[in-house]
């Protein structure tokens, strides 16, 4: 197991993109990114948990927080191109994008799979990283370390029935990152992928109805890896995929102290 512990200002004179950031590991990493010293510019679907996320940062006394609403369903190019611009005019840089946001709707088989909800699903966890990624390379570029990651799950590599979409969109991101990393190892922008493993969010509740949430780990136990592929110390670090169970953060990780309990 892996024991990094990042330094307190780690982050600092940052700007990072975080999709999804209203809830689950967005927001839990948007506020660990915060922390140590970013502006991070809060984007996602719904205003209302956004401005909830920007209120604690400010609260916790980091640096004040963009919020940016966004349905990355409905969105187009020319939406992330704006937003790349407004970022430039706005922040005058882009150090990271953490593109966390994902759709999961229900478990079940290929045979019944409702076409609008695999085009909505694809959209979202495949497309939509790829056109934010794409409209906001330029920025990136001119930053002398900036680092793009994508999120993955198990179900990428292991398929699992059931899981449909949601399982395809996943398996095509890591391609979409592996083959930018591939594309941008010369320059100054390193791409890397996330596999977060089971955690304590609404989609786990969603996709394990019958299982104890408490059982696995919350959100923060699994943010180290999430700051040492936004931070510096990864700098020569390009085209991994790396389980977050691995980085563990023993003090956060409640699950035995929770066992105990019962």
């Amino acid at each position: 197991m892996n024991n990094y512990v990042p330094a307190d200002n780690l982050l600092s004179g940052r700007v990072i993109v975080v999709t999804g950031a209203g809830e689950g590991i967005g927001r839990c990493a948007a506020m660990e990114f915060a922390s140590l010293g970013a502006e991070v510019v809060l984007l996602g679907r719904t205003q209302r948990k956004l401005e909830a996320v920007y209120d604690e940062i400010v609260d916790s006394g980091y640096k004040e927080a963009i919020i940016h609403p966004m349905n990355l369903l409905t969105a187009k190019g020319s939406d992330y191109i704006d937003f790349a611009q407004r970022l430039k005019e706005n922040m005058g840089r882009l150090d990271g994008i953490l593109h966390n946001a994902a759709e999961l709707d229900i478990l079940t088989p290929i045979q019944y799979y409702d076409e609008e909800l695999w085009e909505s699903t694809m959209r979202v966890n495949t497309t939509a990283p790829y056109l934010l990624t794409q409209a906001c390379l330029p920025l990136l570029l001119e930053s002398s370390d900036s680092s793009v990651v994508f999120i993955t799950d198990d179900c990428a590599r292991r398929p699992k029935g059931y899981w449909g979409a949601y399982a395809v969109s996943k398996a095509a991101t890591e391609h979409l990152a592996l083959t930018l990393a591939i594309e941008l190892q010369k320059t100054n922008v390193r791409v890397n992928v996330i596999n977060p493993g089971p955690c304590r969010t609404g989609m786990r509740v969603r996709t394990h109805p019958g299982a104890s949430i408490m059982s696995v780990p919350p959100p923060k136990a699994i943010m180290p890896v999430y700051d040492y592929l936004m931070g510096p110390d990864s700098k020569e670090v390009r085209g991994q995929i790396m389980d977050a169970r691995e980085w563990l953060d023993a003090e956060h990780d409640d699950r035995r102290k929770v066992a105990l309990e019962q």
